[in-house]
């Protein structure tokens, strides 16, 4: 999240403050969020969205977590003709901020908005994906990887969100809050699944909250995660 950075403070102003800014409309967005303290992705995990979905170009996108379309239409904007994001929200509120906000950035007709809760779309989904972009609710995050992977072709990558909790999970889990112990714990468990899975490469990088970035490297069925939830 913005305001919970996991980099020294004056790294995190430097960032913000000297990475190129966005042009246009995507802009505008940006500072729309900002200045009515809507919640979107930092601009130095933006900038580094932008470069990676710019460097893959993927055909099909999946989004977890649209809230008022910023980072789907930052990611829409590197789709070719044929290329679609299938974005996911389950808030009235955010449904109706991103459909404008799509149709004002010309991109309505390359996304596809499914509303509802994740955990009942997830697993309904029948098509593949080359890049997932994840930020949604954290205590999900684990429960949903499974369901990820199945839609992730092979070589496609999953990108994931505030994955740090502002360097909590680093923390023994009865030092933390009751409330927030169920999202410490799922996302202690998220990386140790992950970080040295033989199917994967994975990378940890400190934008932001943190961000997971896994790459599918062959087929594996983490269907068993399910079972034990």
């Amino acid at each position: 999240m913005m305001r919970r950075p996991v980099v020294k403070e004056e790294l995190v102003d430097f960032m913000r403050q000297e990475l190129k800014p966005f042009s246009g409309k995507l802009a505008e967005l940006e500072a729309y969020a900002h200045e009515r303290g809507i919640p979107i992705i930092p601009h130095e995990t933006a900038v580094f969205l932008n470069m990676i979905v710019g460097l893959l170009q993927p055909q099909n996108i999946l989004e977890i977590g649209t809230a008022i379309g910023f980072s789907g239409s930052l990611m829409a904007q590197h789709l070719n003709e044929n290329g679609h994001l299938t974005t996911i929200d389950r808030f009235d509120i955010m449904i109706e901020r991103a459909k404008a906000n799509f149709d004002r950035m010309g991109l309505a007709d390359k996304v596809t908005l499914l509303e509802g809760d994740a955990a009942d779309i997830l697993p309904t989904l029948d098509q593949t994906f080359d890049f997932i972009f994840m930020d949604s609710a954290k205590a999900k995050y684990y429960e949903f990887l499974p369901y990820c992977m199945r839609q992730l072709k092979v070589g496609g990558v999953l990108m994931i969100d505030d994955v740090f909790q502002g360097g909590t999970i680093l923390e023994d889990e009865k030092d933390i809050p009751k409330r927030v112990r169920k999202i410490h714990r799922r996302l202690n468990q998220l990386m140790e699944t992950v970080l040295d899975h033989p199917a994967l490469e994975t990378s940890l990088i400190p934008l932001g909250d943190g961000l997971l970035m896994i790459k599918k490297q062959a087929e594996f069925d983490f269907s068993y995660i399910l079972d034990s939830l």
